[in-house]
């Protein structure tokens, strides 16, 4: 609980190229940590995150105590009281980031996870919206060392959004009483890490755990922050989006094959584009044929060489990260269409290798890949997606081709509205 006691910036295409093999592959394998040996458990959940809606009516439960201060619940960490919004907030993942700056409070982010890769990545769709932005630059990656104590008691933030679970599972000399120690005497936990896939949580925290989509994590946080209308607003316009793309969508038979990889190496790392988690919030409600629907894996994700792609040949390949340092699409693409077998893939002699976006997006990051990966499956029913170039903002895209509205998102985060 809250105590009682007490800029944007260029990188050179060196940076680029620099954090593929450095950040660029922590990113994969480091932000699931050792999620990627262990099968995917789904657990009981209120909310069915295999729906296509991200919002299932889950109510977020904040209830106002006796001396103006209120309590927000989530699992794992259960019911968190708070005296007044939070000042300071330890964030980890983008989604959380995201999140802060959707509802007015980019100012209150204190750190993020490989700053230099994931500011740029978010500033690729902030850069469409006017008066919205945060300083990335500058603040401390609270996994680079992993997470140290000393630097969360330096940082003393008023909230962290980060699950302990996830902490304690992947974070060497951590167990519960370290998770308690940091909540008595810094600030609490407020964070749900394995609804990404709804995998399995470590045991100290399985009983009842819960899973939620992002739009009902995205409405938790809403409540930390008191933001409840931002929150509101926000979920109108995603409503309206999804309901606009589904009632377009053709006939499940007319509708490509997808895949979503990252490729590092040689080696492709294959994601669900339709599971369950808020990881496919992106991709599950525009329906597409996953290409790997058949295919069973049992880590994060599936690992394919160029001749099993081919073998597999979707039609539409999603890049995810196309658009952050380090895997901007048109290097990718150079690299398969110069491959020998890359050449052959569907996707590349048809100009369908596309830049998808991140992986941890938190509300406004989803807004935007809804539609760029709406028009790059759906180009006859939503147009078609102009191409991103590397280093570049969100492509412009024409006012009558944008399916939901700038100026609405930003008055909305700004106050205007």
């Amino acid at each position: 609980m809250q105590r009682e006691t007490a800029g944007e910036r260029g990188p050179t295409r060196r940076d680029y190229l620099t954090y593929a093999g450095v950040v660029g592959s922590g990113l994969l394998a480091g932000c699931t940590a050792s999620g990627d040996t262990e099968s995917s458990t789904a657990m009981p959940s209120k909310a069915d995150s295999s729906t296509a809606n991200e919002h299932s009516g889950d109510a977020t439960q904040t209830t106002a105590d006796s001396e103006s201060g209120y309590t927000v619940s989530m699992s794992p960490v259960g019911d968190v009281e708070f005296d007044a919004p939070p000042e300071q907030a330890m964030v980890v993942f983008s989604h959380y980031a995201d999140m802060a700056v959707a509802l007015g409070k980019a100012e209150t982010v204190q750190s993020l996870y490989a700053p230099d890769f994931a500011g740029p990545s978010l500033d690729t769709f902030y850069s469409r919206l006017d008066g919205v932005s945060l300083d990335w630059e500058g603040l401390p990656d609270p996994l680079s060392n992993g997470v140290d104590k000393e630097m969360l008691y330096e940082l003393d933030s008023d909230v962290h959004f980060i699950d302990p679970s996830y902490v304690v599972k992947t974070q060497d000399g951590w167990d519960a009483d370290d998770v308690a120690e940091i909540t008595e005497q810094v600030g609490p936990w407020f964070g749900n890490y394995h609804s990404g896939l709804q995998d399995q949580p470590v045991s100290a925290y399985a009983d009842d755990y819960q899973y939620y989509s992002l739009w009902e994590l995205f409405e938790k946080v809403a409540a930390v922050y008191q933001e409840q209308e931002r929150y509101e607003a926000l979920r109108a316009v995603y409503d309206n989006l999804v309901s606009d793309i589904q009632s377009l969508l053709p006939p499940e038979s007319e509708r490509p094959t997808a895949a979503r990889v990252t490729l590092i190496d040689d080696t492709f790392y294959a994601y669900k584009l339709n599971a369950p988690g808020f990881w496919h919030a992106d991709t599950r409600p525009l329906g597409a044929t996953d290409a790997f629907a058949d295919v069973e894996w049992d880590s994060t994700w599936g690992m394919f060489d160029y001749e099993t792609m081919l073998e597999t040949d979707p039609d539409v390949i999603l890049h995810l990260w196309g658009m952050s340092p380090g895997y901007y699409i048109d290097d990718i693409r150079e690299r398969v269409a110069n491959h020998p077998v890359g050449s052959q893939l569907s996707a590349i002699q048809n100009d369908r290798f596309f830049a998808g976006g991140v992986r941890f997006q938190g509300p406004i990051a989803n807004l935007f890949q809804l539609e760029l990966t709406a028009k790059q499956l759906y180009p006859e029913q939503f147009g078609e997606w102009p191409g991103y170039t590397p280093g570049e903002p969100y492509p412009e895209i024409p006012e009558e081709e944008q399916l939901f509205d700038r100026t609405r998102v930003a008055d909305i985060v700004t106050g205007t509205v």
